[in-house]
């Protein structure tokens, strides 16, 4: 049975597991373990989601926003051991039903590497005459 909660105080185990899906999903390489920044992703985000079975993180996801009006969902990653079993779309879910409730209308992400059909049965669709941008220098 896959367990569904927010995480306001990752413990140690949590931080580790955490560090080790942002790995899995190819966002960080092993110079990026630190347990603080993970710590401070956890409580700086709007709200954080975790997946569990049998006690072990196996999905996450995050939401940013300004906790008035606009929020982001981030982050959102399944270890690759779970996959195509709906644990994904149901944190999206998880997520936007959060968010709605918490009074924010405005919900968008970024989808990267070609994960935009994920995406689109949840409701997500691409922004007319927008581009997603990143600082580079």
């Amino acid at each position: 049975m896959i367990e569904y909660s927010f995480l306001a105080a990752p413990t140690r185990g949590d931080i580790d597991r955490l560090t080790e899906l942002y790995r899995l999903a190819g966002w960080w390489t092993d110079e990026a373990d630190n347990p603080s920044l993970v710590a401070g992703i956890v409580a700086g985000s709007h709200c954080f989601l975790v997946a569990r079975k049998a006690k072990t993180i196996i999905a996450m996801g995050r939401a940013i926003s300004d906790q008035v009006s606009d929020a982001y969902i981030q982050d959102v990653t399944v270890d690759p051991a779970f996959r195509r079993q709906g644990i994904g779309s149901r944190m999206v879910a998880a997520l936007v039903t959060r968010l709605e409730a918490d009074g924010i209308g405005w919900v968008g992400l970024i989808a990267e590497r070609k994960t935009h059909p994920f995406y689109r049965p949840l409701g997500f669709s691409p922004m007319a005459d927008s581009v997603p941008m990143l600082k580079t220098s």
